[in-house]
């Protein structure tokens, strides 16, 4: 905050404007919206923390075929040599750790932990981002239209919203991804199982923002602002993207920075039970399904993966937090 204008006796009984007009412009300056609710995120230094886990990240996984180039790191190479084949095991402590191995070596192959963690980031954040557009876009522009016409478009699409909120969703993502894994749509192979896992989890989880922002938008509606766009003989499609729309934006980017993490898990959970991403291509959740057998022989092959997500979904929750509580004016 500024510090506030000193005011002398005779400045005292003066004019408001006269007091003002020897002010310095960043003593009288107002703040938008955005720049209250960005010093209120600043405040919150484990937000903070958060999102610059975050963005480490994302820069990893889009950087990912260039960090393995420059550093010379191959996911999918054999190291037979670091293995015993007595034990099952990496040679050496902790994994098979070294300096040209900082995070050990698979118990089955040799292959690189650190290559195969970095490789697998992208594939993770892919899935889970475009699951997570998918499922706004369509939750935002149906709950926008339920919100704001009501009677029998609002009842039309909640019965629609209970359908798919029906739907076992686990099983049905286990049912097409396994239906469709010869080729689909002209697309085989690795394309095809991320285009299956992001139209599954995005395309049938899309009701739960729906809800919120149907309840948002049925509040809005009654606002000044949209009584005086109708009243000016504004149409619908105008209120809905114009007026209604702009004011929506800080839940929806908040639930989306909640929602990231919960389809990483997800797609790490249909990894590991063998229908999401298939070897050799790294991902997450096939690390661990591969250390269930060898976690005994190998407890570090377990735990490299397992870190990965813990640290990946706790950064974007602790980023969700601080968005939500710099955007909510109601909190402290």
């Amino acid at each position: 905050m500024t510090a506030p204008i000193e005011t002398t006796g005779a400045e005292a009984g003066a004019p408001p404007e006269s007091v003002l007009a020897g002010a310095k412009k960043s003593q009288i300056e107002g703040r938008s919206l955005s720049q209250i609710a960005w010093t209120r995120f600043k405040r919150d230094k484990v937000a903070v923390a958060g999102g610059v886990v975050v963005i480490l990240l994302v820069l990893m996984a889009v950087l990912a075929k260039p960090i393995e180039w420059i550093f010379g790191l191959d996911p999918d190479k054999f190291h037979q040599d670091l293995i015993d084949p007595a034990l099952l095991a990496p040679k050496g402590g902790f994994g098979g750790m070294t300096w040209a191995h900082p995070l050990g070596v698979d118990p089955q192959y040799g292959r690189d932990m650190l290559a195969r963690i970095i490789d697998g980031s992208w594939v993770s954040l892919l899935v889970a981002g475009g699951a997570t557009l998918l499922s706004v876009v369509i939750g935002t522009v149906l709950g926008v239209i339920a919100g704001y016409y009501g009677g029998w478009v609002d009842s039309l699409i909640s019965k629609l919203m209970d359908t798919f909120l029906a739907f076992p969703l686990l099983l049905f993502a286990i049912a097409i991804s396994a239906s469709v894994q010869d080729g689909f749509f002209g697309l085989n192979g690795l394309p095809l199982r991320i285009s299956v896992l992001i139209f599954v989890i995005g395309f049938f989880s899309w009701p739960y923002i729906g809800r919120i922002v149907r309840a948002q938008t049925m509040t809005l509606r009654r606002r000044e602002f949209v009584e005086a766009a109708t009243s000016l003989g504004a149409r619908g499609p105008y209120i809905l993207f114009r007026e209604l729309l702009p004011n929506l934006v800080a839940p929806i980017l908040v639930y989306s920075t909640l929602i990231i993490p919960t389809n990483i898990l997800f797609e790490a959970a249909l990894s590991f039970l063998g229908v999401g991403i298939a070897p050799p291509q790294a991902s997450w959740g096939g690390m661990l399904s591969n250390a269930v057998d060898l976690y005994t022989a190998d407890p570090q092959y377990m735990f490299v993966p397992g870190l990965a997500i813990f640290i990946t979904v706790l950064a974007f929750n602790l980023l969700g937090d601080g968005l939500r509580d710099a955007l909510d004016p109601r909190s402290k």
